[in-house]
């Protein structure tokens, strides 16, 4: 048995190749083969986003704090919030954030296929993402 003990892995910032915005990244857990599970709990401060990216294996997000908007490509923006659960396929394209002004959290699992979770994409345009606005109103 292994026990991670809270604030034993650095934070680190997302890097703008992958997302918009300020974006930081606790890891979780990243566990070892036969395994193939990764988690990161991620936090977006408002108006930050992933860009557009795909899981080879799927990938579930758990809300735990703030609101927030996702998104599958050709389709609507939805609103996510605090205690949702999303499961987002395995080769859906798609993205996931803040709202324009409320900051989001969520934990990310994955499960890894030959040692990759994600295949990321072109950035979501502000367009695509204002889109959420109308999200909200419905």
């Amino acid at each position: 048995m292994e026990i991670k003990r809270s604030g034993s892995q650095p934070s680190v910032k997302g890097p703008a190749e992958y997302f918009t915005g300020n974006v930081r990244i606790d890891p979780l857990f990243n566990l070892p083969e036969p395994a193939r599970m990764l988690g990161a709990n991620v936090t977006f401060e408002p108006g930050a986003r992933t860009a557009w990216h795909t899981h080879p294996l799927g990938q579930v997000l758990i809300v735990t704090a703030g609101c927030g908007w996702t998104q599958c490509w050709d389709g609507p923006v939805k609103v996510i919030r605090q205690g949702d659960v999303i499961w987002c396929p395995p080769g859906h394209k798609h993205w996931h954030g803040a709202t324009k002004d409320t900051a989001m959290t969520h934990i990310a699992i994955v499960e890894q296929l030959n040692g990759k979770g994600v295949d990321w994409l072109e950035h979501v345009s502000d367009e695509q993402y204002m889109a959420g606005m109308d999200a909200e109103s419905s």
